[in-house]
């Protein structure tokens, strides 16, 4: 019960630890090549997971909370509908595209929140990577709706047949991060122009959110180092 109160706390202070903690659990395991049905369960049960600290941090932060609820509920029903082996690709579609619409719900929020506040805190840490993971996420999602609306979308040597989630999972962190290691090659249109605006996406990542954290590193040292200063600027004027 201690231990349950214990978590129960850390993730209503700490939102932001838990969800870039259980994205990076997920990534880990989605390396194990195992298709049975409860290891496919355990996924989902992580990515549920997911979507209710997503539906935790949207009601936390300023975002137009119904409409991140509703995406956040439909994604849930429709991962249902898949995990009950639902394979029609409208099904896939929809529920992908509220998947990524949560997603990206929950990394605007969570940039409103560490744009409203005037010092760092350990939890916009955690959020500044969590806002990273997000919108891999949501990109990733939406590299499989391209997929499924057109299988033809990605041209890959090692796999010429639809890639793999894990292999856009990949494609979406290397334009994020632009290390450009993948080796997977958008083709069509609409997947060229959703590549182009996650390398978008990278670059102001990098400019606003990284220059913001160190901005707010140096405010919150310079009440400190003004109170340093003031005995000499006293002995100055005496």
């Amino acid at each position: 019960m201690r231990a349950f109160i214990d978590f129960w706390h850390g993730l209503r202070v700490m939102p932001s630890a838990w969800l870039l903690m259980l994205q990076l659990l997920i990534l880990v395991l989605s390396a194990v090549t195992n298709h049975s049905q409860s290891f496919r369960a355990l996924l989902w049960l992580l990515g549920a997971a997911v979507l209710l600290i997503i539906a935790k941090v949207i009601r936390q932060t300023p975002v137009f909370t119904i409409l991140g609820l509703s995406f956040v509920g439909c994604a849930m029903i429709f991962s249902v509908l898949i995990l009950m082996g639902a394979d029609n690709p409208v099904i896939q579609i929809i529920a992908h595209l509220f998947e990524a619409l949560a997603y990206f719900c929950a990394a605007f929020g969570l940039l409103r929140y560490m744009f409203s506040d005037r010092y760092l805190t350990m939890d916009e840490l955690f959020a500044a990577g969590a806002v990273f993971t997000l919108l891999a996420w949501g990109f990733a999602f939406l590299y499989s709706v391209c997929q499924l609306i057109d299988p033809q979308s990605f041209a890959n040597p090692a796999q010429p047949d639809m890639q793999s989630w894990l292999d856009l999972l990949f494609l979406s962190f290397s334009l994020q991060s632009a290390t450009g290691l993948s080796d997977i090659m958008p083709i069509s249109a609409s997947a060229r122009v959703l590549a182009m605006l996650q390398m978008f996406c990278g670059v102001m990542y990098l400019a606003l959110v990284v220059s913001r954290l160190i901005a707010l590193n140096y405010v919150g040292h310079l009440p400190e180092e003004r109170h340093k200063d003031k005995p000499a600027e006293q002995e100055k004027a005496e």
